[in-house]
C-alpha cells in the first residue's frame, strides 16, 4: 500500500504471463504483480515463467521495490505435495512475497514449510463472510482474495475484520461462483479447478423463445466508477485480471489504473470525502475510454460490486471484443514495453 500525504492507497496488483509482461506492468507503475509456473496454476493455457524465469522475476520485481505473488491456486492431487514443495522450494528461499491458493492441504504446507512466504487465499477458495476470513486467518493466511460475487458491504464486512482483502478491480468475470464452476468439466472434460476451463460460458445456448443468444456470459468488470467506494471499504490490495493478455493490455490497464488511484489519492490530500462526481470526473471518463479500447468485451459494467445477480451483469447478445485501438497499442510498446524500466540509483566504485 502506498501512503500519499498521509493517506492509505491500496496496492495495484497486476498480471504477467511473461517476462516481458512483467518488465511492462513494473514501468507501468504496478505496486505488485502476480504470475504463474508451468505447474499448479490457474491459467493452464497462459504462456507462464519456466522455474528459472520465476527466479529472475523474484529477483527483478525487488530490484525495483515491488512485490512477487506466484498462483498455486489449482487444487492439488496427495501425490502432488511433494512436487509442490520442490516447486516452491527455491522460491521461497529467494525471497518470494506471496502465494495465491486455494487447496487447503497447499496452505499447510507453506506454512509448516516456508512459514515465511505470505499466503494469500485464492478466490477461487469462495471466501464470501467474515467467518469464511476468520478460518482461513487461523490456516495460517494473510490475507483474501473474497468472491467476487460480494458487494461492495460485503468486502467491507471482510476488510473490517482485520485481514488483507484483495478485490478485483478489472477484466472478464466468471458465471459461477468463484471456484465451484463444474460446467467446463461436464461439457468439455477440462477441469477449471485444475486450471483448464474451456470457457463454456461463452458459447451460444438456445433460449426460450427460439433465439441463440450468452446467457451465461457476464460483462467484462471495469471498476472505474467505484474505484472511491473500494478504497473507503479498506480494502488493501486492487486486482487486475489478465494473465493470459498481452503485455500491452496489462500495461495499459495498469498505467491507467495508476493514475486513477494518484488523481484519488490527490483529493483525499485535500480533504475531500465525498465522491459523488468521481464518475463524470473528465480525468476519469478519459480513462475510462482509454479502458474501453484495451481488449474489452462490448458490454462492461461494474461487476457484483452495485449490481445483485441483475441481468444488466450479463451480455446477451454477444461476447466479441470491442475493437482495440492499434495506435493506442502502439503508444504503449513504444513508452512501456519497448524501453526497459530504469530507477535512479547512487553507485560509488572504489578501486585499486
Amino acid at each position: 500500500m502506498r501512503s500519499m500525504d498521509g493517506h492509505t492507497l491500496p496496492e495495484l496488483l497486476s498480471p504477467a504471463g511473461d517476462p516481458l509482461t512483467l518488465r511492462a506492468v513494473i514501468a507501468a507503475g504496478a505496486d505488485a504483480v502476480y504470475l504463474g509456473g508451468d505447474r499448479f496454476g490457474a491459467r493452464a493455457y497462459a504462456a507462464n515463467f519456466s522455474d528459472a524465469e520465476l527466479i529472475e522475476a523474484v529477483r527483478q520485481a525487488h530490484v525495483f521495490g515491488r512485490k512477487l505473488y506466484l498462483t498455486v491456486n489449482t487444487l492439488v492431487k496427495e501425490s502432488e505435495l511433494t512436487e509442490v514443495r520442490r516447486f516452491l522450494e527455491p522460491l521461497a528461499y529467494e525471497g518470494l512475497d506471496g502465494c495465491i491458493v486455494q487447496d487447503l492441504g497447499v496452505m499447510r504446507l507453506i506454512k509448516e514449510c516456508f512459514p515465511w512466504v505470505h499466503i494469500h487465499v485464492s478466490t477461487q477458495a469462495t471466501v464470501t463472510d467474515p467467518a469464511g476470513a476468520e478460518l482461513m486467518r487461523q490456516a495460517g493466511a494473510c490475507r483474501v482474495v473474497p468472491a467476487r460475487e460480494l458487494s461492495l458491504r460485503e468486502v467491507e464486512q471482510i476488510a473490517a475484520t482485520g485481514i488483507e482483502t484483495e478485490v478485483f478491480l478489472h477484466g472478464a468475470m466468471c458465471y459461477s461462483y468463484s471456484g465451484q464452476c463444474l460446467y467446463s468439466s461436464m461439457l468439455g472434460g477440462r477441469s477449471g479447478n485444475r486450471g483448464r476451463c474451456a470457457g463454456p460460458c461463452r458459447l451460444p445456448y438456445r433460449l426460450p423463445d427460439g433465439r441463440e443468444g450468452y446467457p451465461l456470459s457476464l460483462k467484462d468488470m471495469c471498476g472505474a466508477d467505484v474505484l472511491p467506494e473500494l478504497v473507503q471499504a479498506g480494502v488493501t490490495s486492487l486486482k487486475i485480471e489478465g494473465r493470459m493478455k498481452s503485455a500491452e493490455y496489462a500495461a495499459g490497464v495498469t498505467e491507467c489504473y495508476r493514475q486513477l488511484l494518484e488523481h484519488l489519492g490527490e483529493l483525499m490530500a485535500r480533504g475531500v470525502t465525498k465522491y459523488q462526481d468521481w464518475p463524470e470526473d473528465p480525468g476519469v471518463v478519459t480513462k475510462k475510454q482509454r479502458l474501453s479500447r484495451l481488449y474489452m468485451r462490448q458490454e462492461t459494467g461494474s461487476g457484483y460490486h452495485t449490481v445483485r445477480n441483475g441481468a444488466e451483469l450479463i451480455s446477451l447478445d454477444s461476447p466479441a471484443y470491442a475493437p482495440t485501438d492499434e495506435g493506442l497499442l502502439s503508444d504503449i510498446r513504444k513508452r512501456l514495453i519497448d524501453v526497459p524500466p530504469r530507477i535512479q540509483t547512487d553507485v560509488r566504485l572504489y578501486a585499486h
